[in-house]
Parts: C-alpha cells; sequence; structure tokens
C-alpha cells in the first residue's frame, strides 16, 4: 500500500481537533489548575515570598512555572485520548486503511500540542489581568513559545507510553501528576538558594528550573546564560529518548494486534 505520511497526519490530526473543538471543556479543565495556583500564590501567599530579585509583581516571578504546570496538566489528555482509542478499536481500523502508521500516534501528538499551547495563551492572558507585565521583544516572545512547544512535545511523547501500554484509563492520565507537581520542586515559586542543601541539589539539576529561569529572563528581557542551553539539552534530551521508546511501544502494540 502506497502511504503519504503528511497527508495522513494533517488528516488524523484534523480528526482530533475537531474532537476537541466540540468538547472544550478539555481546554477548560486543563488551566483551571494552572490559574487557581497562580491565584493562590498570588494573592495568598504572595505577600509572603520573598524571590530577592527585582521582577516587579510576584506574578511576574511566578508565571514560567504556571506555564510549565499548564503543558504537564495538558498532556495527560493526549494518553487519554490514546488510551480511548485503543479502547474503541481505531487503531485496528486504522491499520485496515492504507495511511502511514506513525502518522497515528503523530496526529496526538500534534493535536496535544496545539491545544496545550491554546491553554497557555489562556493562562498568559489571565495573568495579564493580575498584573503580569514584560519588556519582552517580539523575538523574545518567540523565544518563549519555541521553549514551551518543544518541552510541550517532550513531555507529549513521554506521555504516548502511558496512552499506549497503561491498563485502566487512570493508570493512562494519572502518570501526569509528578510532572505537575515538579515545579514545586524548582525555581518556579521560590529561589533555590533558600532551599535546604539537598532539595536545592534537587531542585538545580532537573528540567523545570533551567527552563524556568530562562523564560523568566526572556521576560524580563536579561541575558538568558546558560540556563537555556541546559534548558534546550533537556527538552532535546526528553523528546529523543520518549520518541524512541514511545515509536517502540507503538510498534509492538500493532504488531501483536
Amino acid at each position: 500500500m502506497t502511504t503519504h505520511f503528511l497527508p495522513d497526519t494533517t488528516t488524523l490530526t484534523g480528526r482530533s481537533l475537531r474532537h476537541i473543538s466540540r468538547s472544550p471543556d478539555t481546554i477548560i479543565t486543563t488551566v483551571v489548575t494552572p490559574i487557581a495556583m497562580m491565584l493562590l500564590f498570588v494573592y495568598v501567599f504572595g505577600g509572603a515570598i520573598d524571590t530577592g530579585q527585582d521582577t516587579g509583581s510576584y506574578v511576574n516571578y511566578l508565571l514560567p512555572g504556571i506555564l510549565l504546570m499548564t503543558i504537564a496538566s495538558g498532556i495527560a489528555y493526549t494518553a487519554y485520548r490514546l488510551f480511548t482509542d485503543q479502547q474503541a478499536g481505531i487503531f485496528e481500523r486504522f491499520q485496515s486503511m492504507p495511511i502511514a502508521r506513525s502518522s497515528v500516534l503523530w496526529a496526538h501528538v500534534l493535536t496535544s500540542l496545539v491545544a496545550t499551547l491554546v491553554s497557555v495563551a489562556v493562562v498568559i492572558a489571565v495573568a495579564f489581568v493580575m498584573g503580569f507585565r514584560t519588556s519582552a521583544t517580539v523575538l523574545d516572545w518567540l523565544a518563549v513559545f519555541g521553549i514551551l512547544a518543544l518541552f510541550t512535545l517532550a513531555l507529549t511523547w513521554l506521555a504516548v507510553l502511558p496512552g499506549l501500554t497503561a491498563k485502566t484509563i487512570d493508570g493512562a492520565s494519572g502518570f501526569s501528576y509528578p510532572l505537575i507537581f515538579l515545579p514545586f520542586i524548582s525555581s518556579a515559586f521560590v529561589p533555590t538558594d533558600s532551599m535546604s542543601a539537598p532539595v536545592r541539589w534537587f531542585a538545580e539539576n532537573q528540567p523545570v528550573t533551567p527552563i524556568v529561569n530562562s523564560i523568566r529572563a526572556l521576560f524580563a528581557e536579561q541575558p538568558v546564560g546558560n540556563d537555556l542551553w541546559v534548558a534546550l539539552a533537556w527538552c532535546l534530551g526528553i523528546l529523543v529518548v520518549a520518541y524512541v521508546l514511545a515509536m517502540g511501544a507503538y510498534h509492538r502494540k500493532i504488531a501483536t494486534a
């Protein structure tokens, strides 16, 4: 059978996006937790937290970490959609059609990317209402969205694994909970200098901290430094490993179907 990866992926992505457009509660559910956390920390805890930096309103300091939480919330739906497609026999149906097999996964990944970036935009809009201000240029904003898109792709391919291998719907979507709370042990809410030595070591050697620091510097139009390269290394490393593992799991799945 002749297969065409790009047209097939485009068609299947359109299918997934139509499902989301008919169920806007997906976007709403994705942004509820990050926005609630942002409201809580800014209006309840913000006055008691000393960031030690001249970043203006606490929401300016907080927002990068909240954006990563938004992404972690959104990718749970990728695993959920993959799991439900399997249960409904969609994979078997697609295998009987002359389409590129990998396009099935890529459609889910691209759908997650679009939906998550929409959620990110909603959270940023709420942050502006709460007092977020930035001197970032257009190039700075493009860099921010580039980092967020790369992080989304990396976590989405990671989400494909439980989506393919989980035995229950809770197992498919529940893996994202540790990712949602990972920013709490990073520089997202407070500087790592204020943490105890073991916690500080972990915070400074996990992916969220350099990503948060890079986005925060771009929003403030300050030098990014080595954080950007460390952030990109983390994102690319996770992306490559997750992609290889996900494709391996997918090929094993369709081989035994």
